[in-house]
């Protein structure tokens, strides 16, 4: 999923746009996203999907599956936010489920369903931010846009080189599961188990030695300590593009205010 994603931030309608500006513009939405109406994070939500599948013609495909795969940590998360344990008052459970062989009730109330339902306009609206980020914006121009807000350098050498990390604990991932498949695999629950024991230690072991020829190339090509960026260059932002965003931002405000009244 992660090459998918390293090509279409290289490939889409938005890859000329300035990385600063698209960076500023998430950001802003981004804390919009926290604060707002929960109707307007929804709004949020819909108005970003507009932006990367039409706009920036983000494959529907790829963005669905990556906001699904995200919203996947919040359907985990549901049990804790809508089951409760104890003895409810009257009126006050929607669904009970008795516990055997205790007095206790697992009960769900509105009150929890409403939580739920918050955080998940909330969650659903900061994850399009993100992802407009992620989908636009190749991580070297990201990079850029960090050190132009300042960020040290040292820190962008750490993000740049566990970034490298990503795509060889990747392709050394896939390599092991092709030979374990045309090696027939394993049968049987215990052995996928303990197969995929081995693999893990293994994948580590494989990993950090492709790691350190990483560190050899780098050493032979005269790296001193320091990781050269090229420099920032930002494309134009088309006219249409800057009025939607900043009328968009106002309409949010002017709604928020209208229904704060």
């Amino acid at each position: 999923m992660i090459r998918r994603i390293d090509a279409i931030s290289y490939a889409n309608g938005f890859r000329q746009l300035s990385p600063l500006w698209k960076s500023l513009f998430a950001a802003v939405m981004f804390i919009l996203s926290y604060l707002l109406h929960p109707f307007l994070q929804l709004t949020i939500c819909l108005w970003i999907a507009v932006w990367c599948l039409l706009y920036a013609r983000i494959p529907v495909r790829a963005y669905v599956m990556l906001l699904g795969m995200a919203l996947l940590f919040y359907v985990l998360s549901l049990p804790a936010l809508l089951l409760e344990i104890g003895h409810p008052a009257a009126g006050q459970a929607w669904i009970t489920f008795p516990l055997p062989l205790t007095s206790l009730t697992v009960y769900i109330t509105a009150g929890g369903v409403l939580r739920g339902g918050l955080l998940l306009a909330r969650l659903a609206a900061c994850l399009s931010c993100l992802l407009f980020v992620i989908f636009t914006t190749p991580f070297t121009e990201l990079l850029l846009v960090l050190r132009r807000l300042r960020v040290p350098q040292l820190v962008l050498e750490l993000m740049l080189i566990m970034y490298r990390f990503l795509f060889l604990l990747s392709d050394s991932a896939h390599g092991m599961l092709l030979a374990r498949r045309l090696r027939g695999g394993s049968r049987g629950f215990r052995a996928t188990i303990r197969e995929a024991g081995s693999m893990g230690g293994a994948l580590l072991g494989q990993t950090m030695r492709r790691y350190r020829g990483l560190s050899q190339g780098l050493a032979a090509r005269g790296f001193t300590g320091e990781i050269p960026l090229p420099p920032y260059s930002g494309g134009p932002v088309p006219l249409r593009y800057r009025v939607e965003g900043c009328s968009g931002i106002a309409v949010l405000l002017l709604a928020q205010l209208w229904m704060s009244w």
